[in-house]
Formats: C-alpha cells, structure tokens, sequence
C-alpha cells in the first residue's frame, strides 16, 4: 500500500485547483485517507495559493470537502 502524506496530497489539490480542478475527487478521497492513517481531523490549507482567494471562493472549498468527507480549515496569515 502507498502511503501517501498528508502535505503531499496536499500540494496535488493545490496543483488541481490551479489546474481547473482536475481530478479533484480523486485528490480529495486521497487526502481524507491520509487524514484517517495520520489521525488528523482536518485538513489545512493556505488561502495564498487558492485559485480564488476570496471568501466565496473558500467558503464554497469547505462545502466541497465537507460533501466528501473533509474538513478544511485556512492557515491565519502573519499578523492577523
């Protein structure tokens, strides 16, 4: 079995998203089964390398995720 980590299934969703979504499903799937080997409960992401860094953009991220399987929450930037 691959185990893949969670940082790099990770970096292929930030390459989907920059990537019109391709294979998102997939790449989500991948990600809530890192989740569960590493015990983690969410997933983080940074909102910079969003293709829409906005709160629409994110807010509708969550929902996707959330339908699949997955929690994601955005890492605070420096200062906030």
């Amino acid at each position: 079995m691959n185990a893949e980590s969670v940082e790099a299934v990770t970096a292929d969703i930030y390459a989907s998203l920059a990537n019109d979504n391709q294979d998102i499903d997939l790449h989500i799937a991948r990600l809530k089964q890192a989740l569960a080997r590493e015990g983690a409960t969410q997933a983080t992401f940074d909102p910079v390398r969003l293709a829409q860094n906005n709160r629409s953009g994110r807010k509708t991220m969550q929902s996707y995720f959330r339908k699949r399987g997955v929690t994601v929450v955005f890492a605070d930037k420096a200062g906030d």
